[in-house]
């Protein structure tokens, strides 16, 4: 195989190589939409049982913590700075691969273990400094420690999954995360059966069950966490990976390796930080559950007694909000971003900066042709889905009321999420690490400085979405502003008449899709079939006429952006 894919002749060898990449990309789209579907069916039967209660909000906390650093570290920053050191070395000698992965593996690890240790330490403080204050956030603080050690696994599993798509096998990592979300399901609906917890059960009793049931599942994080590496070992194997104990790991490569993932970490831990500091919020500032099993209202601030904002139970609903707008961002937006990068990056170290500009403004144009009507869309649709996926057993009508409402939020900002990942990467290919990291804490500030005064409004917990939507979409817009800068000019112009007529048809779309729902066929009411009925109508009548607007308008990116794609691989 050549070293070089631009080097391919056209021809078979050339087909071959588009085909081989065309099967791998169909792989793992597929198996991703099925980790987004049984993932949000986890979230489903969880909700039932576990409700957004006590015990619910103490596990949403729980949970954030190890995939932070997953994120971080594992998908993040020391996978950005070992993937491509490893694929050079590769090339040049597979023995010293094999060499720098082991490396690299045991540092990772000795990290992972380290920051475990540490963090079980705070932990353990942060019991004793809130035990007998409020039962949820004690109870947060335990499932957290039982849950902890699988920040080794995750992270280990994401990094052996780099090594893995080095060597194109990407089947294995790609349904490794069913494999967590597949025994949550199960333990949910044992564990369940087996406690006698129904979905109708409340009052003590079941804060009891469920406190039993998220214990249960907090230890199955750990065992789906060994399952998730155990399935990558076979492949490891295959490609010549074993798991050895290096001695001497801090060698050259692994040193290059962590000076290319500081920029990246900083970034990406500036990210984290925002979303962990908005759980702390919500968990803070809600109405929490005192030792005598009392609602606490209120908090003492030099000597002032000031209301708790937000409704128990904020973290767990905040987080479903996060679910509903996340799964079109995962399966639409990053995927067009991650397969635009290469190219992007390929003509920035050609010096190609007329063709980058190009494959940008297409990529700027495909983000919006769909982040646009999926931002309105979500808000339209945001009650029924919620009611529909949500409303049942230990959620309340109440409950799936302000879930919906942060959809709301969440969903306005869908088209600057898909904007801001197009414009990273542009970004990235440019070798500009700064000015990302710059923005994301700008970001963080401007978000809390909008959230903060909104949560104590009758906006209550959606304050904490509205505060997402305005800094995000400053931040998208401004780092496109200073990306037409940097580059002297995009071609912005060139774009504005094709993302008017995108504007005209979402506004199209929603004229429709508002008008159907004073239809006398319309579906009303809050019922199973009522909602599917509404969502039926809205997503189906709504997608059809923002095609059929594009296609009058003569902007419909599905037919022109795809042949051009095949003809590149040709």
């Amino acid at each position: 195989m050549s070293n070089d894919a631009a080097a391919l002749p056209a021809g078979p060898a050339a087909d071959a190589k588009s085909t081989s990449f065309l099967v791998h990309a169909k792989l793992v789209g597929l198996l991703t939409l099925l980790s987004r579907v049984v993932g949000l069916g986890r979230e489903i039967v969880a909700s039932h049982f576990i409700g957004a209660g006590l015990v619910g909000s103490a596990f949403s906390i729980a949970w954030t913590v190890p995939n932070l650093f997953r994120k971080l570290f594992g998908e993040g920053a020391l996978s950005a700075g070992f993937i491509p050191l490893y694929a050079q070395s590769l090339k040049q000698d597979s023995t010293q691969s094999r060499q720098f992965a082991a490396a690299a593996v045991n540092l990772l690890v000795c990290i992972l273990l380290t920051i475990t240790l540490i963090g079980e330490v705070v932990l353990v403080v942060l019991l004793v400094m809130v035990d007998g204050q409020r039962r949820d956030l004690v109870l947060a603080i335990k499932l957290t420690m039982v849950m902890l050690p699988y920040v080794v696994l995750i992270c280990g599993s994401a990094f052996l999954s780099g090594v893995l798509q080095v060597h194109k096998r990407f089947g294995p990592p790609a349904a490794a995360p069913v494999v967590l979300n597949l025994c949550h399901i199960t333990v949910v609906l044992l564990g369940a059966y087996w406690l006698g917890l129904k979905g109708k059960t409340h009052g003590e009793q079941a804060v009891a069950l469920q406190t039993t049931l998220a214990y249960w599942l907090a230890g199955t994080v750990l065992v789906a966490g060994v399952l998730q590496v155990a399935i990558l070992v076979p492949a490891l194997r295959e490609v010549g990976f074993r798991f050895t104990w290096v001695r001497n790991f801090w060698t050259a490569a692994v040193r290059r390796m962590i000076k290319l993932s500081i920029p990246v970490a900083i970034g990406t831990g500036v990210l984290q930080l925002s979303v962990l500091m908005d759980k702390g919020i919500s968990a803070l500032l809600m109405q929490g559950i005192g030792p005598d099993g009392q609602l606490v209202t209120h908090f003492s601030l030099f000597g002032q007694m000031i209301r708790l904002p937000m409704e128990l139970g904020a973290p767990a609903r905040l987080y479903y909000a996060q679910i509903l707008y996340q799964f079109p961002l995962g399966i639409f937006a990053i995927a067009l971003a991650t397969a635009i990068f290469p190219a992007l990056s390929a003509d920035a170290m050609e010096k190609d900066l007329n063709r980058f500009k190009q494959i940008l403004r297409q990529g700027i144009e495909a983000s919006m042709w769909e982040g646009l009507p999926a931002s309105v869309g979500l808000v339209l649709v945001a009650e029924p889905t919620a009611r529909l996926l949500f409303q049942h057993g230990q959620i309340s009508a109440h409950d799936a009321g302000l879930i919906a409402r942060s959809v709301m939020f969440y969903g306005a900002a869908v088209w600057a999420f898909s904007l801001q990942q197009i414009l990273s990467r542009a970004y990235y290919a440019l070798h500009d690490t700064v000015t990302p990291v710059v923005m994301s804490a700008i970001t963080l500030a401007v978000n809390l400085a909008v959230e903060l005064p909104l949560v104590w409004t009758p906006l209550g917990e959606a304050g904490m979405a509205a505060g997402t939507l305005v800094s995000f979409s400053l931040q998208a817009l401004v780092m496109l502003w200073l990306l037409n800068r940097k580059t002297d000019g995009l071609g912005l112009g060139q774009m504005m008449p094709r993302l008017l007529k995108m504007l005209l048809a979402t506004g199209i779309m929603a004229i429709a899709c508002v008008a159907i729902q004073h239809l006398p066929f319309y579906p009303h009411g809050h019922g199973r079939w009522a909602l599917c009925g509404q969502l039926g109508m809205v997503i189906g009548i709504g997608a059809a006429v923002y095609l059929l607007a594009c296609q009058l308008l003569g902007v419909n990116l599905a037919d022109e952006l795809l042949p051009r794609r095949r003809r590149r691989t040709a």
